[in-house]
């Protein structure tokens, strides 16, 4: 039925323009926005079929995200639609060096947080579908929403779907100890792991001395088929370097270095996992997987708000090295 499955909150993102303060704003920018929700429309955006699953409140803003997802070709069919509880918000403040960008949450009592078990129907989504991700992000919400995540992921594997997860540790959300302690378990149901160096370290207190035996560990603990580490270089608030590296069976993969001016980095690394899951799912390759996903997340950066509005074509004119002149 689909080539990827996400689950996950969405939340509405309200940003001042021109670089104001929160203090000095009189309008926001509005982005709906969240990890899932950013990597079923990217993975639509590169033509795969997705379908992202979640619990929105009855009213403006929750039709607001569902109908900007749909914009995007993402299937919102399995939406649960709720009377109890609220749209998540967030608030961002774009800086310039010295001043680091920062983010506001405003999202306790979301809808989704209130998500039960027994509440969605996997097997009738799964039917037919390919590969299932989500994030650290759902889980910890509440403990009913930890509850569902394990429901799903479980429910993922018995359908024969892939899955992957990324780490995606928020420390607005909760502490270390309680992120290892209930999301090692999860880690049973989970064949692709995405992360950084340092949502691994602060997660499962793993650290080395370098990315690829990070990478290495985690695969031998856990059992992942393959694990991606998505590396970052803050040279200014306004100009980064990305890349990302992959490990399977003992082999590393490495792509190039990318020097991205930023207009907007939110969701560039789930533009990653989203150019990775279609490298990997359509190439059966992890080198176009990480490839894909490098260059995908390079783009991000270019475009506002946290949807990646960059298609195949531009991706795959990265890979061949496209210059900086004006395409006509």
């Amino acid at each position: 039925m689909y080539d990827v499955v996400t689950f996950g909150e969405a939340m509405v993102r309200l940003s001042p323009p021109n670089f104001q303060r929160l203090e000095q704003a009189h309008s926001f920018d509005v982005n709906p926005g969240g990890a899932e929700l950013n990597v079923a429309v990217g993975v639509t955006r590169l033509g795969l079929k997705s379908a992202w699953v979640s619990k929105l409140p009855k009213n403006g803003l929750g039709y607001l995200i569902r109908n900007r997802a749909q914009q995007f070709g993402v299937d919102c069919s399995h939406i649960v639609w709720s009377d109890k509880g609220r749209a998540g918000i967030y608030f961002v403040e774009f800086g310039s060096s010295p001043r680091a960008s920062s983010v506001l949450y405003d999202r306790a009592n979301s809808a989704i947080s209130m998500v039960q078990p027994g509440e969605i129907d996997w097997g009738k989504i799964f039917a037919g579908s390919k590969h299932f991700h989500m994030s650290g992000i759902t889980p910890a919400l509440s403990a009913s929403s930890s509850e569902a995540t394990a429901e799903a992921l479980k429910a993922a594997q018995k359908a024969g779907l892939t899955v992957s997860y990324d780490l995606n540790y928020r420390k607005k959300l909760w502490m270390p100890a309680d992120a290892k302690k209930i999301q090692e378990p999860l880690m049973e149901n989970v064949d692709i792991l995405i992360t950084t160096e340092e949502d691994t370290n602060i997660v499962f207190g793993i650290k080395e001395k370098d990315y690829e035996a990070v990478a290495e560990k985690l695969a031998h603990i856990f059992k992942f088929k393959v694990v991606a580490i998505t590396l970052r270089e803050d040279l200014s608030v306004w100009r980064n370097n990305w890349t990302a590296i992959a490990y399977q069976d003992g082999k590393i993969f490495r792509d190039r270095k990318y020097e991205v001016e930023i207009v907007d980095r939110v969701g560039a690394g789930d533009s990653f996992t989203a150019g990775f899951l279609y490298g990997w799912l359509m190439e059966k390759d992890v080198q176009k997987g990480v490839q894909y996903g490098n260059a995908f997340a390079a783009l991000k950066h270019t475009v506002p708000g946290d949807f990646n509005c960059c298609n195949l074509e531009e991706v795959e004119a990265q890979l061949k090295g496209a210059g900086l002149r004006i395409s006509r």
